[in-house]
């Protein structure tokens, strides 16, 4: 999971939905990427409560995308997956990705979507930015759910559609499905996130 100066309310909902899995057999790595110094240290008192399960690590800013890298380096488990720190998963999130594995390299899943509005489950579309996609049609960083060797292989780059990216080069390399598992809660009702300042960018809403 990378942070960089979210709503500590949400990184902490992030984490307890991480702990409260049914499968506990995980290893949560956070890594700050270069938060100011009071939402560091709110991570970091609450991380040293749950040093059997979760590994922090801090960096200067560098971008989701490089975060994300770091944490793969640092991994050691068979299977990894991400989590962006103002969303949440279900409480069988992992067991349910663990099954749907099963035959494959890499899944990617569907959402449950939390939107205020249904013009929110649209979202610009990585080929044509002035387009909009519905979600589902979409490949998300937090539902990639893989075997190690996947993420080893292929890095994510910088910048906007990063998952899509790396969803796209895995599919001429590895064994990829899409599945519909709705056990990642994706909150499309955060009005800074990155695809809703592109969106506001390039489109004009009225509800």
């Amino acid at each position: 999971m990378a942070v960089y100066n979210t709503d500590f309310s949400f990184i902490k909902r992030a984490i307890e939905s991480v702990l409260k899995q049914d499968f506990q057999d995980f290893e949560l790595i956070i890594i700050d990427d270069g938060s100011d110094c009071e939402n560091s240290k709110r991570i970091l008192h609450y991380v040293e409560q749950h040093e059997d399960k979760i590994v922090y690590i801090r960096h200067k800013n560098r971008g989701q995308s490089e975060s994300i890298n770091r944490g793969v380096l640092n991994s050691v488990g068979e299977f990894i997956t991400i989590l962006d720190s103002d969303d949440a998963y279900k409480t069988n999130h992992l067991s349910a990705c663990l099954r749907e594995i099963d035959g494959f390299d890499l899944i990617a899943s569907s959402t449950e979507t939390i939107v205020d509005t249904y013009a929110d489950y649209y979202v610009p579309d990585k080929n044509d930015l002035t387009q909009l996609i519905h979600l589902d049609d979409c490949t998300l960083f937090g539902t990639l759910f893989g075997r190690r060797e996947v993420f080893n292989t292929i890095s994510f780059k910088s910048g906007f559609a990063a998952d899509a990216d790396f969803y796209s080069k895995a599919t001429s390399l590895f064994r990829v499905n899409k599945v519909n598992l709705r056990t990642y809660i994706y909150y499309r009702n955060i009005p800074n996130s990155i695809c809703a300042t592109i969106k506001k960018q390039n489109f004009l809403f009225t509800d």
